[in-house]
């Protein structure tokens, strides 16, 4: 057991994730003990934010670390175990308190390695092992490169175009990670690769004492790094073949320990200057900024214990550092940070505050509070009111900032960041999800606008361009008139600028995907609880309501007007006035729904549906959508009917996993009548394959059903095995998706291979990423994706998808407003195994269903089950009505009055 003095006292602040700080872990068990001790003198459990705070630990007295005296240990040494079921135990050792500072540990927990042959799960751990601090042990950096980096003077050039050309071509960009080999470069150590922020976080706990004086903690921070963007810029490691940026052997680098604390003012001093470095005067790279203790080891740079001095001497960080560097050095900072959406508006914001950059700062704040719930949500309206302020100081409380309320700085980038890493793991289950069976609003008309084009087309993109334009500084708003001119193009530029495309003004297909990507963002981020733009909001819209929503209902209805004439044209000003609320009357008439001029989930969804349906060509522009076409449909039949009754097996398709995906293309061909006869089979209709009005009205009827009483779908998309292995030199979509299970299960464990590009082309990197997962997961290291590789990968993908939604906001027993699929996942899906095993303990014919959190075939087998025991149709989804009949059978039983209220539920839809 390690000893020291204990006259002084520092705290512990613990907060536990997963998924790379994208899910906070609540209900975390916590003890901490002495070094090498077996009783805890504290414990406690994290709280839905995964934070348990204000642990006071004794440690040696404040002056010892000042001074160096490597007879006493100038801080305390302590041990910690968290364990949550599910998760592997993690144990940290010989974590460091100094008197009167913070020690956070913010660690991520990773799942429990799911096994695939059903063999039992072993337990396993983690283990941090904290060595001596540097500064007690062997801090310092490694020696400056005998060979200088080949970057000349920007004044040695002969003309000012040569300079800026360089300049352009070789810029200082802030990382968004850094690899680093714990180990001599040669050595056979592991490589890790983490965010660039938490790097120098790591080092700076690492290299020197958060009780060090503000200027001299500054001034080794700068050197930390501008030392690691050296080593990034120059590619010192990667242009000699080696895979990573730095190492963390101070004989050669800079000193990091995986999993360590963190202390507060390092923490703090990072989010603050994390963007800047030291160059020379006249030069472009970061400088080379080599440094030592000083003490127990010399060398040419600065010397750690004599910033001490020189701070307590009145220096500031820069002077201290011309003071070891020369006087021809300067600081600069960068605002191009990869991976950031938006940069520092410059001055901060505070309530009263207002524009795009207060919009900015609530839409982040809005995504970042589904994950975050306690936070809770504001109108991302761009005024910086109360409900702001509030929102903001929990984030920073959250967040280990100073709880003020005002966004400078450092709380601009740290909401950037956390906003970056929670969308993540939701883009990419976005990108892994199968059909959700909403109506298809975004999908590109397959021909060019340019310059000159009009249209339906034009309308819409330039709707979405503008909404994006409104939200983003570097895109001027644009006119929404249909019309392709010159302002059109010069937001188009703007936009292929911003996110990196090919800059030509034309809005081709990536250009139009991209556009509405980012849009889609937007209004998902604006109303956290809905999963798709389209989706009702939840709020009812009337005269005098205002706001975003009021704006996308008006330009659906616009969208409509330009097709059917009886609709009339309003203006999109997000105000729900007189007009609006006559054309709302107008439409609710034509299509055949009750006229009051309010918008609520009827009217709202008949709107959107009816606009989806003229943009993708789906109806006649006067139809109404769902009208039987007068004549059975079959095979060889063709036409904008064909089409239409497609469609509605297409999002079917969704619910049904027997019902086939077919393409809505208005010919009716042997794919569309066998998927006729397949759901005319599945609702117990002659199977003939033709679509009569029985089979017509029982198809739209059921997709109106789904969409206005049980919602869209969660779930998500998975392949099956193509039948023969997958390995070097093969592409597809098999191979995409493997790649894509890579990328995902990536944040949760720490020793994985970086993020495979979804390329469906087996490369070498993709090869090297499975023979890493292998050896990781203990399956044969081959390089090849065979069978037990496959079904490996997909259990883990499931087992990480499942912890991947963060805490719900949605209150205990009700309905999602979504419905549960084979391969959905997340906190629901738990609640509902948990309700099943309850009811199942009191009937025999109700089967186990393990609590895992993914609602596999076994889960959706027990569903099937309680369907069929207590009389409800049975189906291969969760419906509202399942649903509540579970939970209801669970809370109060079978013979309760509110469970057989629950079954005398019909499926059948009242519109009026």
């Amino acid at each position: 057991m390690t000893k020291f003095t204990t006259e002084g006292t520092g705290w512990l602040k613990v907060q536990i994730t997963t998924g790379q700080d994208a899910v906070p872990l609540g209900d975390v068990k916590i003890q901490v003990l002495p070094s090498g001790g077996t009783e805890p003198i504290y414990e406690g459990v994290t709280d839905e934010t995964g934070v348990l705070e204000g642990m006071p630990l004794a440690c040696p007295p404040r002056a010892l670390s000042l001074e160096p005296d490597p007879s006493q240990l100038p801080y305390g040494v302590y041990d910690l175990t968290a364990e949550l079921a599910g998760y592997n135990t993690l144990r940290m050792y010989n974590f460091e308190v100094l008197d009167g500072e913070v020690t956070f540990a913010q660690q991520n927990m990773e799942p429990i390695n799911e096994t695939t042959d059903g063999s039992p799960v072993q337990p396993q751990e983690d283990i941090v092992d904290t060595p001596e601090h540097g500064l007690y042990g062997q801090g310092g950096s490694g020696p400056a490169p005998e060979v200088p980096p080949i970057v000349e003077p920007v004044m040695a050039y002969a003309s000012p175009t040569a300079a800026v050309a360089l300049l352009a071509y070789q810029e200082v960009a802030i990382p968004d990670t850094i690899t680093v080999h714990l180990g001599s470069p040669s050595s056979s150590a592991k490589n890790v690769t983490v965010t660039f922020r938490d790097y120098i976080k790591n080092v700076a706990s690492s290299e020197i004492y958060p009780t060090w004086p503000e200027e001299a903690l500054r001034a080794n921070m700068h050197a930390e790094i501008s030392l690691a963007l050296n080593r990034i810029y120059t590619e010192w490691y990667r242009s000699k073949g080696y895979p990573f940026d730095i190492t963390n052997s101070t004989s050669y680098d800079q000193f990091y320990v995986q999993g360590r604390t963190i202390f507060d003012p390092m923490n703090r001093i990072c989010d603050d200057i994390f963007n800047t470095y030291v160059r020379k005067l006249g030069t472009v790279n970061p400088y080379y900024t080599e440094y030592c203790d000083g003490k127990s080891v010399t060398c040419k740079g600065m010397k750690q214990w004599g910033t001490v001095t020189q701070a307590q001497s009145g220096k500031n960080a820069l002077e201290i550092l011309k003071y070891y560097y020369g006087n021809d050095i300067e600081i600069i900072r960068t605002n191009n940070i990869k991976n950031t959406p938006e940069s520092y508006p410059g001055t901060p914001l505070r309530e009263g505050s207002s524009g795009v950059e207060v919009k900015v700062i609530q839409r982040q704040l809005n995504r970042i509070a589904k994950d975050y719930p306690s936070f809770g949500t504001t109108n991302v309206d761009g005024v910086f009111g109360p409900a702001t302020t509030s929102q903001v100081k929990k984030f920073q409380k959250q967040f280990n900032q100073t709880a003020d309320g005002i966004v400078g700085r450092n709380t601009w980038y740290k909401i950037s960041y956390i906003y970056v890493a929670v969308k993540k793991l939701a883009e990419l289950g976005s990108e892994g999800e199968k059909s959700t069976g909403d109506f298809v609003e975004g999908e590109y008309s397959n021909s060019a606008l340019y310059v000159g084009s009009r249209g339906n087309s034009v309308f819409q993109i330039q709707f979405f361009l503008n909404e994006v334009a409104t939200a983003t500084p570097e895109i001027p708003s644009l006119a929404v008139d249909g019309i392709f001119g010159s302002g059109t193009q010069t937001s188009v530029k703007a936009f292929q600028t911003k996110y990196g495309l090919s800059v030509d003004g034309v809005i081709g297909r990536n250009t139009w995907d991209a556009i509405y990507l980012q849009y889609s963002s937007l209004v998902l981020d604006e109303i956290p609880y809905i999963t798709s733009p389209g989706q009702y909001a939840g709020v009812v819209l009337k005269l005098g309501s205002r706001g975003n929503t009021v704006k996308r209902l008006q330009f659906a209805l616009n969208m409509i007007s330009r097709y059917n004439s009886s609709i009339p044209t309003i203006a999109m000003d997000g105000i729900f006035g007189a007009g609006t609320e006559r054309c709302v009357r107008a439409a609710q008439s034509y299509y055949g729904l009750p006229v009051d001029g309010i918008v609520g989930e009827v009217t709202w969804d008949k709107g959107f549906e009816v606009y989806t349906d003229l943009v993708g060509n789906i109806i006649a522009n006067t139809a109404i959508p769902g009208t039987y076409p007068g004549a059975p449909l079959m095979l060889g039949s063709q036409g904008l009917a064909v089409k239409e009754m497609q469609y509605y097996l297409y999002l079917l398709s969704a619910y049904y996993g027997a019902l086939p995906t077919i393409a809505y293309d208005g010919v009716f061909g042997k794919a569309t009548q066998e998927a006729v006869k397949i759901w005319q089979q599945l609702i117990g209709l002659p199977v003939d394959g033709i679509v009569g009005q029985q089979t017509w009205t029982s198809l739209y009827t059921q997709i109106t059903v789904l969409h206005i009483i049980d919602g869209s779908i969660s779930g998500l998309f998975v392949k099956p095995y193509p039948g023969s292995p997958l390995l070097l030199g093969m592409d597809g979509t098999a191979v995409q998706f493997v790649q894509f299970m890579l990328t995902y299960i990536k944040p949760f464990y720490s020793g994985l291979l970086p993020n495979t590009p979804l390329t469906g082309v087996y490369d070498v990197a993709t090869e090297n990423a499975v023979k890493n997962f292998q050896t990781e997961f203990k399956k044969t290291v081959t390089g090849v994706v065979d069978a037990a590789t496959w079904d490996a990968l997909l259990t883990i993908y499931f087992s990480c998808a499942s912890k991947s939604y963060g805490p719900s906001q949605i209150p205990e027993g009700e309905y999602g407003g979504y419905v549960l699929v084979q391969g959905s996942t997340g906190l629901q899906v738990y609640r509902l195994q948990t309700y099943l095993n309850n009811i199942g303990a009191r009937y025999d014919t109700i089967d186990y269903a393990t609590p895992d959190g993914i609602l596999g075939p076994e889960t959706m087998k027990v569903v099937n089950q309680f369907q069929k025991e207590f009389g409800i149709e049975v189906l291969p989804y969760v419906d509202r009505l399942t649903w509540d009949a579970i939970y209801s059978n669970y809370q109060n039983g079978a013979s309760s009055p509110q469970f057989q209220a629950v079954l005398k539920r019909k499926r059948k839809l009242s519109l009026f």
